[in-house]
């Protein structure tokens, strides 16, 4: 079943012209990476379809509600609804230093969503557990490492019980050896059905935990299919030439 459909989707700064007529579509319970070099549009991709940025044209429908159609825009209500289906974990990870762990994950669920502080807290603590870090509850973000860093924001956005998770290059802002948490984490969501669309260079574990991929470069998706036949036998040039240079 589609979860999230995106249609001849542009966008510009100025004369820049950043996102040229995106058009994908993800089915529930998915995990589709999304690859391609610095500057390809990849990030403000996620951006627009989170409502972060907005787009100049195209669609976007998202658990069955328009969130933007021809580039107008549903109504402030609906806009609201459609967005709370979604998260979003940024490359750096965007905790407020001033709030303990849980504070951070509690804050949102407490003012959006309106759940109770004793219902938040329990939300959060179950959360924490899940990331491997039950402990840190009361510890603020400058006592952590990146890598739990990570976990906490994927917490919070996990805190809202969104229907769809986007990560931005998740581990991007990680010594390499705190990446692998992060990629464990994200192996475990997937194994548990969670949609998801996930911006990385992580080319091995695309390839093992995609199911499919999409390549972009200069605003435009260039070529899109099984995330293993796409990494590993590529058709498009562009495709092959980018491949070849990470590796």
């Amino acid at each position: 079943m589609e979860i999230l459909r995106v249609n001849g989707l542009s966008k510009s700064y100025k004369n820049l012209r950043v996102l040229r007529s995106i058009s994908f579509t993800v089915e529930r319970g998915e995990v589709v990476a999304v690859i391609g070099p610095s500057g390809s549009g990849k990030s403000t991709l996620l951006r627009c379809i989170t409502h972060l940025e907005q787009v100049d044209g195209g669609s976007i429908a998202l658990a069955g509600s328009v969130m933007v159609q021809d580039g107008v825009y549903a109504p402030p209500d609906v806009l609201r609804r459609v967005c709370l289906k979604v998260g979003l974990v940024f490359q750096n990870f965007n905790l407020f230093p001033h709030f303990s762990c849980l504070r951070n994950i509690t804050e949102a669920q407490i003012h959006v969503i309106r759940r109770s502080k004793e219902e938040a807290e329990a939300r959060a603590r179950s959360l924490l557990e899940k990331m491997g870090l039950p402990e840190k509850a009361d510890a603020y973000p400058w006592e952590l490492s990146g890598g739990q860093q990570q976990r906490v924001s994927i917490a919070r956005a996990l805190a809202l019980d969104p229907e769809m998770l986007f990560f931005d290059e998740p581990t991007s802002a990680l010594d390499p050896e705190l990446t692998g948490e992060i990629l464990k984490v994200i192996r475990a969501l997937a194994a548990e059905k969670m949609t998801m669309v996930i911006v990385t260079h992580e080319m091995d574990f695309a390839k093992e935990v995609a199911d499919r991929a999409l390549f972009m470069d200069g605003g435009a998706i260039l070529e899109e299919g099984p995330a293993a036949q796409v990494i590993a036998h590529p058709q498009q040039e562009r495709t092959k030439t980018f491949l070849k240079r990470l590796g």
